[in-house]
């Protein structure tokens, strides 16, 4: 993207929000990096556009002025990137999915063929991202769509479809002092060194950690992983216990590594995600091919 819109794409965030924290998670930025831009499209404007201290953040009549004007610039601009994005995947009849995690649960393999049926000669393109990106490529625009673990930061930008919603288990080495048991109480895990998601993953880190289900008890974080590969081995390393999906515990069966149930806990949700705004016969086509969660 040009800087001068990425500039005003930030400028937008922080106006709407009011917030530069919320703004930044928004974005999928810094709070640093964020102030760092508008600091320098003030600069570059000779104008402050923001009144702020430590407590409150308000449009000064410069940036009353400016909204409007970057608003429309940049709808404009979102538009043209959607019909050349509909005008490439139509010329090349590829819909890139974007992925965190192995799907399974036979989803794939369902909504190719309800696929195929809508748009034939058209494929899929599945492009695995680590979860440092916690939208699977798709606040990035890499991806036409996405399988994402909810909740998702900036959630308002997306439509969302719930396709699978499973219990929470727990994977540890098959060492590990409750490996024996058929199945584990949350409580019992409190003190257990915990694998994180990247914090750039937002609300989804503390899902995938039960930070709201811990009774005020801090997380330890044993390590920080990026994907599923990571995971497994900080499993062997004896780094950490995680928490998983019922769906995921099955499709990441390995020796040395066991899986159980956790009770006590809410379930997971994975979900179909796409931008809001994008309205190509082609995402819909793939929308439509989808299945709904019970």
């Amino acid at each position: 993207m040009d800087g001068h819109l990425r500039d005003l794409r930030y400028f937008v965030a922080v106006a709407e929000e009011l917030n530069f924290t919320r703004a930044a998670e928004r974005l999928f930025v810094s709070q640093p990096a964020l102030s760092k831009q508008i600091r320098r499209l003030e600069d570059d404007l000779r104008v402050r556009l923001f009144e702020r201290d430590r407590r409150t953040v308000a449009l000064t009549a410069p940036g009353e002025a400016l909204l409007p004007a970057a608003r429309e610039m940049l709808g404009r601009w979102d538009q043209a990137q959607r019909e050349v994005a509909d005008a490439a995947a139509a010329a090349a009849a590829v819909l890139t999915v974007g992925l965190s995690t192995s799907v399974g649960r036979g989803l794939l393999a369902a909504v190719r063929d309800r696929f195929a049926e809508r748009r034939p000669g058209w494929r899929l393109r599945m492009r695995q991202v680590d979860w440092t990106d916690a939208s699977a490529g798709l606040a990035s625009g890499d991806v036409d769509v996405a399988f994402v673990w909810l909740p998702v930061p900036a959630e308002d930008a997306f439509h969302l479809r719930v396709v699978a919603r499973e219990p929470r288990w727990v994977a540890f080495r098959d060492d590990h002092r409750l490996a024996g048991r058929g199945e584990v109480d949350f409580a019992d895990l409190l003190d257990e060194p915990f694998l994180a998601l990247p914090e750039s993953a937002g609300p989804l880190r503390d899902h995938w950690l039960a930070a709201a289900h811990r009774g005020g008890r801090p997380v330890r974080v044993g390590a920080t992983v990026a994907n599923a590969d990571e995971t497994f081995a900080a499993i062997e390393e004896g780094s950490g216990i995680v928490l998983l999906s019922a769906g995921n515990a099955a499709i990441y069966r390995r020796p040395g590594v066991r899986a159980v149930p956790v009770a006590g806990l809410p379930p997971s949700e994975l979900a179909a995600a796409w931008r809001r705004g994008d309205d190509r016969t082609a995402v819909r086509d793939f929308v439509d091919a989808l299945p709904t969660a019970t």
